[in-house]
């Protein structure tokens, strides 16, 4: 078994804070001395169905702990989901219907055993406690917060200083957070940097009732590809957790050199012996940066599909990227107007983009070509009986006849 301070060096990577690191190794040392498990407690709210690796990194660290012999317990906010989570939104979030709560969760529980050990995961519903809620219940959890202390949160002052809406509902979210945390009992709880707030909430609301406040382990955000903002599906930097091997393997070949610890960090299952030594072969220049990327590409794709498909994405990638030949499974599409093409319809014909204003955008910066030749005009001209080959981006060809 490893002893409370090896523990607390696997936990502590990645993070961006622990409140308080003290707390955190006196909990891991009762749980030695008693051989009883911490209670690790990770909320998601299903506000949105497609899952990509930003939202991912709180479920490594769960699986971190599992590892270490601690019980985690997923918590899946369908009650909250209601309200709306108002962390770092500059507005009131729309509320969803149960229907799209529900559609919502299946998603997440489809991919959560991907990451968590299924026999070590208990995933409960906030609904469980939180529907049996009467009026003065509510009433008095209001009572443990006042006006003031929820407008010290960054976002809300923000909002009021700008006179932007903020809904009563959205007072009391932080509140029903905290109550999971008194309901689940829990000794350690997980969120993003946004949720600092809602965290020490927990903290606070366990001490009102008596309990031995949990720890509030924050992590950082994940940047995109780009390098620069946060991962989202919107900003088109994002590695979606159930895209294709291929498209995941490519996407995480382009990620910028300077991520890569970053990356390992908050979401490889290495450990963190085998990482910092990965990275002081790289630093020293004994390890080429690409092999490195590859092996967490690899990893990734495992993780989401299998290592067939790992094996598979990687020599796709090898045979287009690095040998820049045309892929064997290269889809064939017949397009039935050959006198005078527009090419960004086209590019939505063979949903390469989703309208003509993203296809003239991708034209016009040169990321669409045609037998290997960058396109720059966009009209084709007399192409009846013609085949081409088109290629979007780096990672998206079809062969396409007149």
């Amino acid at each position: 078994m490893m002893t409370a301070q090896e523990q607390f060096a696997e936990i502590k990577r990645g993070t961006s804070e622990i409140l308080s690191e003290k707390d955190l190794l006196a909990k891991l040392e009762k749980s030695i001395k008693t051989n009883k498990p911490l209670v690790i407690k990770a909320g998601f709210d299903p506000t949105a169905p497609d899952i990509h690796l930003g939202h991912t990194v709180l479920m490594q660290k769960m699986a971190q702990f599992q590892k270490l012999g601690h019980q985690v317990v997923f918590l899946i906010g369908d009650f909250t989901a209601m309200v709306g989570d108002p962390s770092g939104k500059s507005k009131t979030r729309p509320q969803l219907s149960e229907k799209e709560i529900l559609a919502n969760v299946e998603t997440y529980k489809k991919q959560v055993y991907k990451i968590l050990d299924p026999k070590k995961t208990i995933v409960r519903f906030n609904s469980e406690w939180l529907n049996s809620f009467k009026a003065t219940d509510f009433i008095r959890l209001a009572s443990h917060a006042n006006v003031a202390r929820m407008l010290e949160r960054e976002d809300f002052n923000r909002r009021y200083k700008e006179g932007q809406s903020i809904s009563l509902h959205e007072f009391i979210y932080p509140l029903l957070q905290a109550y999971d945390s008194v309901a689940l009992k829990a000794d350690v709880e997980l969120g993003g940097n946004d949720q600092k707030f809602n965290l020490l909430m927990g903290r606070e609301l366990m001490r009102d009732h008596h309990l031995e406040p949990q720890v509030c382990l924050l992590m950082p955000l994940l940047e995109g590809l780009d390098g620069v903002q946060k991962m989202s599906k919107s900003l088109n930097n994002y590695v979606g957790v159930d895209e294709s091997p291929n498209e995941i393997y490519g996407k995480m070949m382009s990620l910028p050199d300077s991520l890569l610890r970053r990356y390992y960090d908050l979401l490889s299952s290495k450990p963190n012996s085998e990482v910092e030594a990965v990275f002081a072969k790289m630093n020293s220049s004994s390890l080429n940066p690409k092999i490195v990327k590859s092996d967490l590409a690899v990893e990734i794709v495992t993780r989401y599909h299998n290592s067939e498909a790992a094996e598979g994405a990687f020599k796709h990638f090898e045979s287009v990227f690095a040998k820049k030949e045309i892929p064997d499974d290269i889809q064939e599409f017949s397009y039935p107007d050959s006198q005078e093409v527009w090419i960004p319809k086209l590019l939505v014909f063979l949903k390469f983009a989703a309208t003509t204003s993203e296809g003239k955008r991708l034209v016009s910066q040169g990321g669409v070509k045609i037998d290997d030749t960058v396109v720059k005009d966009e009209k084709l001209f007399n192409m009846a009986g013609k085949t081409i080959v088109l290629q979007c981006g780096k990672r998206k060809f079809a062969k396409v006849k007149f």
